[in-house]
C-alpha cells in the first residue's frame, strides 16, 4: 500500500476530511489530494506534524502495511483520541498525572502469576520513533478495560479536562524490574 493510500485510509478512519486535515495542517486541499493520489510527497515538517495530527507513526506510512497488521493481531482495538484536545488522567497508583491525546489497551501475552492481563496506556505525543506511551494501569478483565474506555470517552464528550481510573486492578510493583502484582 502506497503512503498516499495509507493516508487516505488514516483520515478517513479518524473521519476528518480533506479540507479538514488541510486546515490542521496549514496547506490546501489541493496538497492534500496530491499527496492521497501519490502525485507528490509532504515536507519532513508536514510529514511529522501528520504523524502528530493523526496519531499515526512515520513508520507505519512509510512502511508496509503487512507491518500494521502484525501489530493489530497482538494489540486490542480499544482506543479512545481526544479530537479536541487532551485529557489529564491519573495513574493507577494516584502519584502522576498523564495529559493524553489518546489511550489504548493492550493484553499482555504471557502474564506472570498474579499480574492482571491486561495494561491501558496513555499516549501524551507521537515523535518520529513513534507513540510515547504511559501505563496507566492494569486490568484484570476486559471487560473493565472496556468500561474504562468508555467512560473516559463519556469524559471527553462531556467537555472534562480530568479523569481519574476506576476500574483498574490494585497492584503493587514487585522484584527488580518492577512487575505488576495484584494485592490480596
Amino acid at each position: 500500500m502506497s503512503f498516499g493510500e495509507k493516508l487516505k485510509l488514516v483520515r478517513k478512519d479518524r473521519n476528518i476530511t480533506q479540507e479538514a486535515l488541510a486546515e490542521l495542517l496549514n496547506v490546501s486541499r489541493q496538497a492534500i489530494s496530491k499527496w492521497e493520489s501519490d502525485n507528490g510527497y509532504p515536507e519532513t515538517e508536514k510529514l511529522l506534524l501528520i504523524s502528530k495530527t493523526l496519531n499515526i507513526s512515520i513508520d507505519y506510512l512509510m512502511n508496509d502495511l503487512s507491518e500494521r497488521q502484525e501489530k493489530e493481531k497482538t494489540e486490542e482495538k480499544n482506543v479512545v483520541i481526544a479530537p479536541s484536545g487532551k485529557i489529564a488522567i491519573t495513574t493507577y497508583d494516584k502519584q502522576n498525572v498523564v495529559v493524553c491525546h489518546s489511550v489504548k489497551s493492550s493484553k499482555i501475552i504471557f502474564p506472570h502469576k498474579d499480574e492482571p492481563p491486561y495494561l491501558l496506556f496513555g499516549i501524551d505525543k507521537v515523535t518520529f520513533w513513534g507513540e510515547h506511551t504511559t501505563i496507566l494501569g492494569w486490568y484484570t478483565t476486559l471487560e473493565n478495560v472496556a468500561k474504562e474506555i468508555q467512560e473516559i470517552s463519556e469524559a471527553l464528550n462531556k467537555g472534562e479536562g480530568t479523569y481519574s481510573l476506576k476500574y483498574n486492578a490494585d497492584v503493587e510493583l514487585t522484584g527488580f524490574f518492577g512487575s505488576p502484582k495484584i494485592k490480596k
